[in-house]
């Protein structure tokens, strides 16, 4: 076949592939347009997920007829003073935006500079149809109609409503983070979803992603020769089931790099656990000659010119930021459990162990004078460390775990085994009881669900109240009822009986998290067994809570007798032994 020149609508046609893959890459180069132009608020409408209508008005300069005519024409820009294309400082400058749009939807054009009149310009996929004055203030609105109405292939591999939707959700929140000194509203069919006025970057950030930050997130600002780093990041205790809300601008531009990846794990290891992820908004400017902003046609991904130094600043930065944070926690305040305490004059010479009852000694009126004794002696110490363990009274032959003598830290117990001393993690431990527990209710036909008195109301964003709507079923079948309750919220009907009391909407919001991790279809089995790790996460004991001696030993009896008890469903060990030889060599006694 003989090489023959492109006519120029099918030019446009293969510009619109390269540039206009959905509704939210049309939404997202005109939000851009409009930030260029130096809006201070932008308006955006959508019906359909976008493939009814994607409309975004703006109060920026505005734009003459000429200027209108021109805009609509390939490679003509007003985002290139000069040739040097690698310099941009803007959010774009190719020129095949709005002809790329316009060739495959109905397209008006209206624009007004200010102490002009308004004008405007209608295209009907690619064919210029009509233009005539336009009444509306002054800045520029754009209205995309039917996109791939008249292209069938591009049109059948949009996918639903809802997740188109969600898509153009995600570029208004990226570039609302981008510039928090501009305005932004969105309809979605004639409902108002988002609305944000300007504000400082932790107060945007904190109000897009989750209001929670604001208390529980750190300020990063680094300045290192010409390069910033600035951003909020989440305390280590304030965490997501899925890295869904990640995010890295460079020059004030949302882009998607695996470096932000890596640096974040090096940042947070050891800091937090595996199946847990930051909320993080980040901000690097750099000069323009230290990155490439042209890798990728819709200008998503970046290349640097000195990668590990910029993965060292953003790594040197969070870390700087979460040791400054020192002993603050996001994690919740809970009732400890009353402490007993036991020492050499506790008990009375006539008490023998076997008249003692759940470790307390009868109260008698020979026992109140030592009974004051004990409670002055605990006043004069009470600001010391405290800790408590029991008498090694009880047999430690029969069990493999051993016998427990105490808690640590309200974290970790002590067991004394036959051969040495046992250390457990009571949350490690208890989240693989759990699971295991839950894998053997669904096997059985399902997890009894635990019906609550007054359904629970959980608030969320529309497309996370879409995820939990569409794996409803699959939450039944571990003992979650939910259903839809509105645009954004989710009733909860019923709880999983086994795990009895749960903080229900931190539950749902991480399960919608867990959810959106997942990704594409997978098999059944797979899917369970990621919400059942979720449920059971939620439901384990907690580091911190004070367990009294009974509760330590049953989880120690449990443990024998659960298969893989020894690592949480993380792959963390749940227990350690030191053997009694490890411990005489420790006191230099072998």
């Amino acid at each position: 076949m003989s090489i023959r020149r492109l006519p120029s609508h099918l030019v446009d046609r293969i510009a619109a592939g390269e540039v206009v893959e959905r509704p939210a890459s049309a939404l997202k180069e005109l939000i851009e347009n409009s930030l260029d132009a130096g809006a201070t608020s932008v308006s955006v409408r959508l019906s359909g997920g976008g493939t009814g209508l994607v409309e975004v008005t703006d109060d920026g300069l505005g734009m003459s007829p000429s200027e209108m005519a021109l805009a609509i024409e390939r490679h003509a820009t007003s985002k290139l003073p000069d040739e040097r294309i690698e310099e941009v400082a803007s959010f774009g400058f190719r020129g095949e935006a709005l002809p790329s749009i316009a060739s495959v939807a109905r397209f008006t054009l209206e624009s007004r500079e200010r102490g002009a009149d308004g004008w405007r310009l209608e295209i009907d996929h690619g064919v210029k149809v009509g233009e005539g004055p336009a009444a509306l203030p002054p800045g520029t609105r754009v209205r995309v109609e039917e996109l791939f109405e008249r292209v069938p292939a591009r049109r059948k591999f949009l996918r639903s409503p809802r997740s188109e939707y969600a898509a153009c959700l995600d570029i208004v929140r990226r570039l609302a983070m981008a510039r928090p000194d501009v305005a932004f509203t969105l309809e979605h069919d004639g409902r108002r979803v988002l609305s944000v006025q300007p504000a400082p970057l932790p107060g945007r950030v904190a109000e897009l992603l989750d209001p929670g930050l604001a208390e529980n997130g750190l300020p990063i600002d680094l300045q290192r020769g010409e390069v910033s780093l600035g951003g909020v990041v989440s305390l280590p205790t304030f965490t997501r089931g899925a890295a869904d809300q990640q995010f890295l601008f460079v020059n004030r531009r949302p882009v998607k790099d695996r470096l932000l990846v890596g640096a974040l794990r090096a940042a947070y290891q050891d800091l937090i656990a595996r199946d847990r992820s930051p909320i993080v908004a980040l901000f690097l400017d750099l000069p323009g000659s230290e990155v490439d902003i042209n890798v990728h046609p819709a200008k998503t991904e970046v290349r640097f010119a000195d990668p590990q130094g910029v993965r060292g600043l953003i790594v040197g930065g969070l870390r700087s930021a979460l040791d400054q944070a020192g002993h603050r926690s996001a994690a919740r305040v809970q009732a400890a459990a009353p402490v007993r305490w036991t020492s050499a004059f506790d008990a009375p010479s006539y008490a023998s162990p076997a008249s003692r009852v759940d470790g307390a000694y009868p109260v008698t009126p020979a026992t109140l004078d030592h009974a004051s004794q004990v409670a002055e002696a605990h006043a004069l110490f009470s600001g010391a460390p405290s800790a408590r363990a029991e008498p090694a009274t009880a047999p430690v032959s029969d069990h493999p775990l051993g016998v427990a003598r105490g808690q640590v830290a309200g974290t970790y117990i002590v067991a004394e085994a036959e051969d040495g001393l046992v250390i457990v993690d009571q949350h490690a431990a208890h989240e693989r009881l759990v699971l295991e527990r839950l894998k053997r209710g669904a096997g059985a036909g399902g997890v009894a669900v635990q019906a609550l008195l007054l359904p629970q109301v959980v608030e969320l964003d529309e497309p996370e109240a879409d995820r939990i709507e569409e794996a409803a079923a699959e939450l039944l079948h571990y003992g979650l009822d939910v259903e839809r309750f509105g645009p954004g919220a989710i009733l909860v009907r019923g709880t999983p009986a086994p795990l009895g009391n749960l903080d229900t909407p931190r539950l749902v919001r991480d399960l919608a998290a867990e959810i959106a991790d997942m990704g594409g279809p997978q098999a059944l089995k797979s899917r369970l067994d990621l919400l059942a790790a979720t449920f059971a996460c939620h439901h384990s004991v907690r580091a911190g809570r004070v367990l009294s001696v009974a509760e330590m030993n049953a989880l120690l009896r449990e443990m024998e007798v659960t298969p893989h008890s020894g690592h949480c469903n993380h792959g963390r060990p749940t227990w350690v032994k030191l053997a009694h030889g490890d411990i005489e060599r420790l006191f230099a006694r072998r």
